[in-house]
């Protein structure tokens, strides 16, 4: 079967991504008429998002596709943008987001990160069991099957995608021993429930004063950290330079260049060592150690942080942050293009049991957002920080503010630790739920 999109080229596809966040930019500037009331509903990160998402489901552009060779066998492609964005662009965007933090003043943000934070993680292991017993009422062979076909045993990956990240789906598929021929079909839920739920968040982030003042949320550390983050910016505020520019350049991807160096090294050398724990379950809990993106992210975290404690802040002053931005603009697209819209028809069974766990995720962030007051923000990196991983979490925090990118971070690699034995509770959970 010949899926083959209208653009397979990465660079004129790169260009049209280019040119739909241009237009966003460009939109977003107009000061009168129609553009500035569109841009108070729909946050321009959100379109971002969206515009390459429409090229992909309407054909323009795909994510992967199939050809069909002179024998007749299918041949599969891909496109490299998001690789490139995911391992190049995200990292040097979290260096130059990073450099300028106030590493004292993230900490004073205060334990709402955290209870939101665990609260999320809280909703993704009750919300499978509860959506398993929901839809079984409705469709009980949605959530049947039997050995290593049974759909319990599928979800578990989405629990270890949802709570921590790639290594730790892996981990779970590994565990439970899920059919592989069926596991495309979870990973398809998880890519249109996740990628739908960003949305909604990217959305949100527009109505953020409306919605913190639902919530009656407290938003003054937050405000702290933005007010003097600006302070700081507009203090060392100069024209750049190329010297400037090339100098930004160099740490953004001198740091990436390092980290990747070292995540060779590291990832091989802790997967030889989980490997050689003799029970399964703590080797599993730990796969997690031997993901080369895990440490890469890691080590331009903490690269970046130490020199915030240098006078590379000051690069900050030439635009270091700006130069962030535009990255996590261009792997924003890069994201969208991997939702093709069409195919939540595809399988509506699983993906109406993903609605409904990511639901009661939503819901249980907002219950306990309003009991404690917290911010608006908190709420939407408590959740990507735990559904996204640290792809997506720095992506919704640097919307806030570009300092924050540095939270999302932080908690996107907490998930990452926690993801297995997490997801473990939850299949438990599960299992009890389809057995029922």
């Amino acid at each position: 079967m010949d899926t083959r999109p209208f653009f397979t080229d990465d660079a004129i596809v790169f260009g049209l991504l280019m040119l739909a966040l241009g237009f966003i930019f460009y939109t977003e500037s107009k000061a009168t008429g129609f553009w500035p009331k569109f841009y108070r509903i729909v946050p321009g990160l959100f379109m971002a998002y969206m515009i390459p998402a429409i090229f992909t489901t309407t054909g323009l552009i795909a994510p992967e596709w199939t050809t069909t060779d002179t024998a007749g066998n299918a041949v599969e492609h891909s496109s490299n943008l998001y690789f490139v964005s995911s391992r190049y662009l995200l990292p040097a965007a979290l260096v130059l987001m990073t450099l300028s933090i106030d590493l004292k003043a993230v900490f004073n943000l205060g334990w709402k990160a955290l209870i939101m934070f665990f609260t999320g993680t809280i909703g993704i292991i009750i919300g499978g069991p509860i959506a398993i017993l929901l839809i079984s009422m409705v469709s009980p062979e949605t959530v049947g099957g039997v050995g290593p076909d049974a759909v319990w045993r599928g979800l578990s990956t989405l629990a270890g995608s949802w709570i921590g990240g790639g290594a730790n789906q892996t981990a779970m598929l590994e565990i439970y021993g899920y059919n592989p021929k069926l596991y495309g079909g979870m990973v398809f839920v998880d890519i249109v429930v996740a990628n739908i739920w960003m949305a909604i968040l990217l959305l949100g982030i527009g109505k953020r004063d409306r919605i913190n003042k639902w919530l009656k949320a407290d938003t003054s550390s937050i405000e702290a950290l933005k007010t003097k983050m600006s302070a700081f910016s507009e203090k060392i505020k100069r024209n750049p330079s190329l010297t400037d520019i090339m100098i930004i350049i160099a740490i953004a991807f001198g740091t990436v260049s390092f980290a990747h160096l070292c995540s060779g090294y590291l990832a091989p050398l802790f997967e030889d060592m989980v490997s050689n724990i003799s029970s399964a379950t703590t080797r599993n809990i730990f796969t997690f150690l031997g993901s080369k993106f895990f440490w890469m992210i890691s080590i331009s975290t903490i690269i970046a942080i130490l020199l915030s404690f240098t006078k590379a802040k000051n690069y900050e002053g030439a635009g270091a942050s700006k130069f962030g931005s535009v990255f996590i603009y261009i792997l924003v697209a890069s994201i969208g293009m991997k939702m093709d819209l069409t195919l939540i028809l595809d399988n509506v069974g699983l993906i109406a049991i993903g609605f409904v766990w990511m639901s009661i995720h939503a819901g249980l962030l907002i219950l306990i957002a309003k009991l404690i007051k917290a911010p608006y923000f908190f709420l939407a990196i408590g959740s990507q920080a735990n559904v996204g991983g640290a792809a997506s979490a720095p992506i919704v925090a640097s919307a806030f503010h570009p300092s924050l990118a540095t939270v999302g971070v932080l908690l996107a690699v907490f998930g990452y630790a926690i993801g297995t034995i997490a997801a473990i509770a939850c299949t438990i959970l599960l299992e009890l739920a389809a057995v029922s």
